[in-house]
């Protein structure tokens, strides 16, 4: 018997219900890719944005100035940035109501910053659990397409008197198909969940970083009595 065995024609001459299974993987696999292209760029920008503030805060750029900069820019600025601008507008803020007491302005400062950071946190894990759910879902949601299918294709085969090789291997290859897009979409999912968790990783240590070097200036302006925060 001639067969096509294409892929096309298997999915074509495969029962709805494995048709659905790969019409679904295919989705949730270009959804997946989109995903991945958009937290690529977007990990680079933030990386890109970090960097430049951080070269500007270190260049000896008054506090004061940098704050006006930020505050400008939140918008557009990096999440560095933000935070920055969250713990020196918070420690403004109780310089104006004349709170003296150094430890309240720097607990003050700090917990605006580790509030920023978590909001920045939670923008830079925006579809991870996306990516974990397809990495670890679609290979089982193949399967239930693949048994599905050897089903219906043993199925379709109790009703003949002879059965071959070439009778049985267009309904198990249709019923496969589903297994290997399952994997399809799983894999890329999982690498890249694994890879985008990593960079998070790094680029929240140097915020966290950033944060307590941050205070530390605080702390010493404060101890050294400054009425206004002054260059470092």
């Amino acid at each position: 018997m001639n067969q096509d065995l294409s892929i096309v024609q298997l999915m074509l001459n495969a029962s709805w219900v494995v048709q659905a299974v790969v019409v679904l993987l295919m989705v949730v696999s270009v959804v997946s890719w989109a995903a991945i292209f958009r937290k690529v760029f977007s990990l680079k920008r933030v990386r890109a944005h970090n960097e430049d503030f951080e070269r500007e805060f270190w260049s000896g750029t008054n506090l004061n100035d940098l704050y006006a900069a930020a505050a400008q820019s939140a918008k557009h600025g990096g999440p560095m940035e933000r935070i920055f601008a969250s713990g020196m507008r918070e420690y403004q803020k109780l310089r104006e109501r004349r709170i003296t007491d150094n430890g309240a302005l720097l607990d003050g400062a700090r917990r605006a910053m580790r509030a920023s950071f978590q909001r920045e946190l939670d923008v830079l894990e925006t579809n991870l659990s996306f990516l974990a759910s397809v990495g670890s879902v679609s290979p089982y949601v193949g399967l239930f397409g693949t048994v599905w299918g050897i089903m219906h294709a043993f199925t379709g085969l109790a009703a003949l008197a002879q059965v071959t090789l070439a009778t049985v291997a267009p309904g198990i290859a249709e019923a496969l198909v589903a297994t290997a897009i399952g994997l399809f979409a799983a894999i890329p999912a999982v690498v890249f969940y694994n890879r985008f968790a990593h960079d998070i990783d790094r680029v929240a240590n140097a915020m966290e970083t950033f944060m307590e070097e941050f205070s530390n200036i605080l702390q010493r302006n404060l101890g050294a009595q400054t009425q206004t925060p002054s260059g470092h």
